[in-house]
């Protein structure tokens, strides 16, 4: 059984590294890594050809193209009887081919094998955390209770993907949680590139539980997703969601913006390209009956741009971007929409400057996590210091993953 690692990459060399260095020191042999170089300014072609491993092979594209199209690229590059997408700061754990072959070959090779995974955030990333951090990821309620693979019933695979286009998240979209079966993905190609929208793995992930016969899930945390101070999670993390996008490159096509275009709101830029990944779901299976939740859509970027506002203003922070902002939302709101809810958000938000700070973040936090329905990574972090993600690699035994998360606070 061989396996295609994707790696796409763009001026992130000292990351990279790392990344390929974990599946080089794999037990297993029979893999390849496509590392897909988007217009990199440093020299990643000569750092492959210093491995001399035939089993690297490096590809560039002639200019800066966004992730999706260099995804696909990298896609189209592996020949990989099953694939894993790896992110350049992310890293796969010791003995994952071998796990991945067992599980694939005693459930008689599914389309899918979802596995849990770790975050590790790298320090100076996370304000709340400067020293960075290393936790368990996987919140999907199928984790709950698993201690053996197990296959996910069809009608849970369809309700998760129902909620996602409910936007309401059950379960994490990143590509590293999923090995896919070639034949699975050969299986789609009459409805066009594997990875679409400007959220390539908000698509993937949904279609991927939407189609797939049998999807096989591993509660063992096999990959180590990785935040740097490189990523779309930093930009997001620190609230330099614009420069995340110029980073990632991504922009709708505008056929379906212009369908959308009396649906968008400003708010979140990361809950529009959610958006554009699940009507492009809608529009690629019809036959799946899948409806997107376009008002529920357009509520959560109301009670946002709302709250942004109000938050700033308490703070004594500057408005002046979230006030116009706000202005622009109030032109684009419904005349229920501005009755309903910016009445309310407008009185709420007067109240909220009388009310301490303290209390304050625990009641917006309390009703964000209700509004969201998207579960709180609120767990256990590990109490090493980790300055990499090879250092991670290295400090978790196979095997022990699951039953005792590396290192956790007691």
């Amino acid at each position: 059984m061989k396996f295609s690692v994707l790696l796409p990459t763009r001026n992130r060399l000292e990351l990279l590294k790392y990344a390929i260095e974990t599946v080089i020191r794999q037990d297993y042999d029979d893999w390849e890594i496509i590392v897909s170089d988007n217009c990199s300014e440093e020299d990643v072609e000569g750092y492959i050809r210093s491995l001399n491993d035939a089993r690297i092979k490096y590809y560039r594209t002639e200019k800066f193209v966004p992730v999706t199209e260099n995804w696909n690229n990298a896609l189209d590059k592996s020949t990989g009887d099953y694939v894993v997408m790896l992110g350049d700061d992310d890293c796969i754990m010791k003995g994952y081919f071998t796990k991945i072959r067992c599980m694939a070959e005693a459930h008689n090779n599914p389309d899918c094998i979802y596995t849990n995974a770790l975050l590790y955030a790298y320090p100076g990333v996370m304000p709340d955390f400067p020293d960075g951090f290393l936790q368990p990821y996987g919140y999907a309620s199928f984790f709950d209770s698993a201690k053996e693979p197990f296959l996910v019933a069809k009608e849970k695979a369809l309700e998760m993907v129902k909620q996602s286009m409910n936007f309401k998240m059950l379960f994490t979209y990143n590509m590293q949680h999923s090995v896919i079966s070639r034949k699975f993905i050969d299986s789609l190609k009459h409805k066009g590139p594997f990875f679409q929208s400007p959220y390539p793995d908000f698509y993937a992930t949904n279609v991927t539980f939407l189609n797939a016969e049998r999807i096989l899930v591993c509660p063992e945390p096999l990959v180590t997703i990785g935040i740097s101070p490189k990523s779309f999670g930093f930009y997001y993390a620190n609230n330099r969601e614009k420069e995340g996008i110029d980073f990632l490159k991504n922009q709708p096509e505008p056929e379906i913006f212009k369908r959308l275009q009396d649906i968008v709101l400003p708010g979140l830029t990361d809950r529009t390209s959610w958006l554009i990944a699940m009507e492009t779901i809608r529009m690629n299976y019809p036959e799946s009956g899948l409806q997107v939740n376009y008002d529920r859509y357009r509520y959560l970027q109301i009670v946002y741009t709302y709250g942004k506002y109000y938050n700033d203003r308490n703070l004594h922070l500057d408005t002046s971007a979230s006030e116009a902002r706000l202005a622009e939302l109030k032109g684009l709101m419904r005349k229920q929409e501005k009755l309903v809810y910016g009445t309310f958000l407008t009185l709420a938000g007067n109240l909220s400057g009388l009310i301490p700070q303290g209390i304050r973040k625990k009641i917006v936090t309390n009703i964000m996590a209700a509004v969201n329905k998207t579960p709180q990574l609120d767990l256990k972090k590990s109490e090493r210091k980790y300055k990499n993600i090879l250092e991670v690699f290295e400090d978790t035994e196979p095997g022990k993953a699951k039953e005792e998360s590396p290192n956790e606070s007691p």
